[in-house]
């Protein structure tokens, strides 16, 4: 791989958004890094909805189990995992959006990575805290090339996408629709078969979902070049 070529960094807010959004990208990336942020189970033992739609006793066999499926799909995509200590909303323990930044920027700063790819934060409370820690360390790092990408599934609830470009212009961020490019030609029906197979892989999440929700998981990724033009609108979201 040239010094050129993009080395991706890519912030998932749970195990699979990754895969599900950015499957194919990974594909053509070998050696990526998946930065799962909501990675850790909770301090006590509790029961969930989403834990049991997913087949799971309780939080920690939940939490344990899908770090095993993360394992086994980024082999697939020969990604690098990395994982966070933060719990996800579920487990009412969500951290503040400046803890959030500054964990992500220290890891993203130590890395070899020259391309970022952020969540853009669409109708899940923890996807927004992501995206809300992201836009704020973008400026600061603007060395790198940073792209969002629409989250599979989610992105489906209406209005979710116009409401989130209207966001990134009123806080002075560029949204561009591109493609970050691969280091290497990659035959995009190997790409979908990798896709697949590294999908498949979280088996707890394709039950939780169901088949309806699971087929844009398969649909053409989408991805956003940003770039901040000037210091944001202030915000006052905690």
């Amino acid at each position: 791989m040239s010094e050129t070529s993009p080395r991706l960094f890519i912030v998932s807010p749970h195990f699979n958004d990754a895969v599900f959004s950015c499957g194919a990208l990974l594909a053509a990336h070998p050696d990526a890094t998946v930065c799962t942020v909501f990675a850790a189970p909770p301090e006590h033992e509790m029961h969930t909805e989403w834990d049991a739609k997913s087949g799971f006793a309780n939080a920690h066999e939940a939490v344990h189990a899908r770090t095993i499926e993360d394992n086994h799909a980024l082999a697939i995509l020969e990604a690098i995992p990395v994982r966070l200590p933060f719990r996800d909303s579920q487990y009412f323990d969500s951290p503040s959006i400046s803890k959030l930044a500054a964990a992500l920027e220290e890891i993203i700063y130590g890395s070899t990575a020259n391309t970022l790819l952020m969540p853009l934060g669409l109708n899940h409370p923890d996807h927004e805290r992501v995206f809300e820690a992201c836009s704020e360390i973008l400026p600061r790092l603007a060395h790198l090339s940073w792209f969002g990408y629409e989250e599979a599934i989610h992105r489906r609830v209406s209005g979710v996408m116009q409401a989130r470009l209207a966001d990134l212009e009123h806080r002075g961020i560029v949204a561009t629709p591109a493609h970050p490019a691969g280091p290497y030609a990659i035959d995009p029906q190997r790409q979908a078969l990798i896709k697949r197979e590294a999908v498949n892989a979280y088996v707890s999440q394709l039950r939780a979902f169901g088949p309806r929700d699971c087929q844009d998981v398969f649909a053409p990724e989408r991805y956003w070049q940003l770039s901040a033009t000037r210091q944001p609108a202030r915000h006052t979201k905690k």
